[in-house]
């Protein structure tokens, strides 16, 4: 009895078909929370290059200098891959034809700044989000300041 009322209910329900751009609704992507993860790791790798390596003191700061690094190195990547994936369409391919080329080479910095101590990589990966921060603002037809907090 249960199961043929709600039978009949759903027969009753008008359902629509719906399509969206983005898997979220638009406004929700942002390459900012890439950049603060990646902003925060290059942070750390600063300080774990500044401690002192014979400090007994340090040992207990440099692992949590660490483990904040490689936390926000790998939010970085996240961050960045569901942009990459969720947001991006083919459209934005051929805009910018050589964009899986910066997102996969991003990707990699993040890795890089997860698993070394290397400012370089860091500083590097700030770029690369820098110009998919551009990238993604021209697509909305929008010029967005890109910005860091130090």
């Amino acid at each position: 009895m249960f199961q043929k009322a709600i039978a009949r209910l759903l027969a009753k329900t008008a359902v629509k078909t719906v399509s969206a751009h983005c898997d979220g609704p638009c406004g929700v992507y942002d390459p900012a929370s890439a950049r603060i993860a990646a902003e925060a790791a290059l942070s750390m790798t600063k300080k774990i290059m500044a401690l002192d390596p014979t400090g007994i003191a340090d040992s207990n700061t440099l692992s949590r200098f660490i483990s904040i690094k490689e936390e926000q190195a790998h939010l970085a990547k996240t961050e960045l891959l569901v942009l990459w994936t969720d947001y991006f369409k083919p459209e934005h391919l051929d805009q910018y034809p050589d964009l899986h080329d910066k997102f996969w080479k991003a990707a990699k910095l993040c890795s890089a700044v997860k698993q070394e101590v290397n400012e370089e990589a860091a500083n590097n990966l700030m770029a690369a989000i820098e110009d998919i921060h551009n990238i993604f603002w021209a697509t909305k037809g929008r010029d967005v300041t890109y910005y860091v907090a130090t």
